[in-house]
C-alpha cells in the first residue's frame, strides 16, 4: 500500500516553508517516525517524519523547494517484500539556486538530533573570489520585521547605567549554594528579569501593544529573551515571567539555549511577547540601540560590564558599570514613563536582595 507524506500543519503566522536536504532517498527503507526531511520556516524548522515504516518510492518535491501544509512531498510503500522501483536509483536533483528560498527565522523548532546542514555560517570569500548565496528564510524574515519596526513605530531611546557590584556580591554570596539546590547557576538574568517585571508593574504602559486605533493592556509579563543560535537570532518566551522564581528562569533560560543551539525550539515558544531583553554585552557592546520587536512597544538592551570611575558619596571609586538602554515606541509610551521604567530597573538592580528572596 502506497502512503502520502505530506507537510505538516503550520501556524497561521507560517504560510510556507523550504525543503532541507532530505535525509532518505527512493529505494531506501525508512521506519515509522523517522525523520525523511526538515521544513525551515521563517520561524522554526519542522521535521516531516514517515507516517509508516516501508520503502520510500517516490520524492515529489526536490530539496530547495517551497511547499505548504498538507502539501504531498514523498510516497512510502508499506508491505513485505517491497522491490525499491528501478527508475528509483537517482536521487532528486536540487532545486536551482535562482528557486531556492532557504532561510532562517528566529525560530527552531522540531528539530533532528542529527547536525543540521550547513547554512548560516558559510565561508568567506577568498580573495579573488565573488560568491552569491540566497539569504536564509530566518534572514528574510529578520529584515523584514526590523524594517517593518523602523517604518511602523516612533523608536526613540533611553540610556541609564546601573552600578552591578550588588548583584555580584550577592552571587558570589549564593551561587555555590543556589547551584546545589536547583541544578542550575544563578546568572544575571534572572536579576534582569525580575528588576523589569517588578518594573512593568509600576508603567504597565511599557508592558502595552498598539493594535490599529487600541492600546492592548497586557496582564502577564510575557518575556522574550534573545539568544544567539547558530542559525542565528531567536526570542523565545518566557511565559509570565513575573510569577516565575531565580531557579526557573535561570533554568528556562539554559533550556532555550541549548534548544536554540539544537534547532528544537517549537512555534508556540516563539511567538508572542510583551516585551523583550537583549544583551550584547556577551560580545562586547558598551553601548547599543537596541530595535523593538512588533507588535511590542519596549525593548531593553544589556551591555558589557566595565569597572569605571565613578563618585560615590563625594568619592571617585571603581565600580563595574552597565550601560542599560530602553527604546521604546513613542506612540504609545511617553518619555517620562519610558525614563522611570528604566530608573526602576536599575533601582532595583543596585539593590537586589528582593530580586533573589529565597535561594
Amino acid at each position: 500500500m502506497k502512503l502520502e507524506v505530506r507537510v505538516p500543519t503550520l501556524s497561521d503566522s507560517v504560510a510556507s516553508g523550504t525543503l532541507l536536504p532530505w535525509r532518505k532517498q527512493v529505494g531506501e527503507t525508512v521506519a515509522r517516525d523517522e525523520t525523511l526531511v526538515d521544513l525551515e520556516t521563517d520561524k522554526v524548522i519542522l521535521e516531516i517524519p514517515a507516517p509508516a515504516s516501508g520503502t520510500l518510492v517516490e520524492l515529489r518535491q526536490p530539496e530547495g523547494a517551497v511547499v505548504k501544509a498538507d502539501e504531498v512531498v514523498a510516497v512510502i510503500e508499506t508491505g513485505e517484500n517491497i522491490a525499491p522501483p528501478v527508475s528509483a536509483e537517482k536521487p532528486v536533483q536540487p532545486a536551482a539556486a535562482a528557486t531556492v528560498t532557504s532561510a532562517v527565522p528566529a525560530v527552531a523548532s522540531p528539530v533532528p538530533s542529527a547536525p543540521l546542514p550547513a547554512t548560516p555560517e558559510m565561508p568567506a570569500a577568498t580573495p579573488g573570489e565573488h560568491r552569491r548565496e540566497p539569504m536564509s528564510r530566518l534572514r528574510q524574515r529578520v529584515a523584514e520585521r526590523l524594517v517593518a519596526a523602523q517604518h511602523t513605530a516612533a523608536m526613540l531611546t533611553t540610556f541609564n547605567e546601573v552600578n552591578m557590584q550588588p548583584v555580584n556580591e550577592l552571587r558570589q554570596r549564593f551561587k555555590a549554594e543556589f547551584e546545589v539546590k536547583h541544578g542550575v547557576k544563578l546568572g544575571y538574568m534572572s536579576f534582569f528579569v525580575r528588576a523589569v517585571c517588578q518594573a512593568l508593574q509600576q508603567f504597565p504602559i511599557v508592558n502595552a501593544a498598539i493594535d490599529g486605533t487600541d492600546i492592548v493592556w497586557q496582564g502577564d509579563a510575557d518575556i522574550g529573551i534573545a539568544i544567539s543560535s547558530p542559525r542565528g537570532l531567536v526570542v523565545p518566551i518566557l511565559r509570565r515571567a513575573q510569577a516565575l522564581s531565580s531557579a526557573e528562569i535561570e533554568a528556562a533560560i539554559a533550556d532555550f539555549a541549548r534548544r536554540a543551539r539544537e534547532a528544537k525550539l517549537t512555534l508556540e515558544e516563539l511567538s508572542g511577547g510583551t516585551f523583550s531583553i537583549t544583551n550584547g554585552g556577551v560580545f562586547g557592546s558598551l553601548l547599543s540601540t537596541p530595535i523593538l520587536n512588533p507588535p511590542q512597544s519596549a525593548i531593553l538592551g544589556m551591555h558589557t560590564i566595565q569597572e569605571r570611575p565613578v563618585a560615590e558619596n563625594g568619592q571617585v571609586v571603581i565600580r563595574p558599570m552597565m550601560y542599560l538602554a530602553l527604546t521604546y515606541d513613542h506612540r504609545l509610551i511617553d518619555g517620562r514613563d519610558a525614563v522611570q521604567f528604566l530608573v526602576a530597573v536599575k533601582a532595583a538592580l543596585e539593590a537586589p536582595d528582593a530580586l533573589l528572596p529565597a535561594v
